[in-house]
């Protein structure tokens, strides 16, 4: 009987540091990414402030997809994406490809100059 207290006792202790050490490596990952000085944080609001809608397209498992994206320069210089609406899809293979790419492409574009237009105001 006193040896199973002894082993309940050695397992409880063992599980207490495995739940003090992952929650004190939880912690030291969570205070390890710095925040942005004041300035880049600054850049970085102006730049998402002026996010603009842009049509898109991509292929993703033989579907072709009409999109619009908001988009701003990121600190990198590199395009990143706040938001992305899928507009339409089709099949890659279909014999229609290009007439409904073109016919779709351009109801992103009309898309994208409403959605700027009315963020514009």
């Amino acid at each position: 009987m006193v040896l199973a207290v002894v082993e309940l006792v050695v397992i409880l202790a063992v599980i207490a540091v495995f739940v003090v050490v992952g929650r004190a490596l939880w912690t030291s990952l969570q205070n390890a990414t710095p925040a942005l000085p004041d300035r880049q944080r600054a850049e970085l609001a102006a730049a998402i402030s002026r996010a603009r809608w842009v049509p898109g397209h991509d292929e993703v498992d033989g579907t072709t997809r009409v999109l619009v994206r908001r988009t701003y320069t990121g600190l990198d210089g590199r395009p990143a994406v706040l938001d992305e609406r899928v507009m339409q899809t089709f099949p890659a293979h279909d014999p229609a490809w290009e007439a409904r790419f073109t016919e779709a492409m351009s109801a992103a574009r009309f898309r994208c100059d409403y959605l700027n237009a009315e963020e514009a105001q």
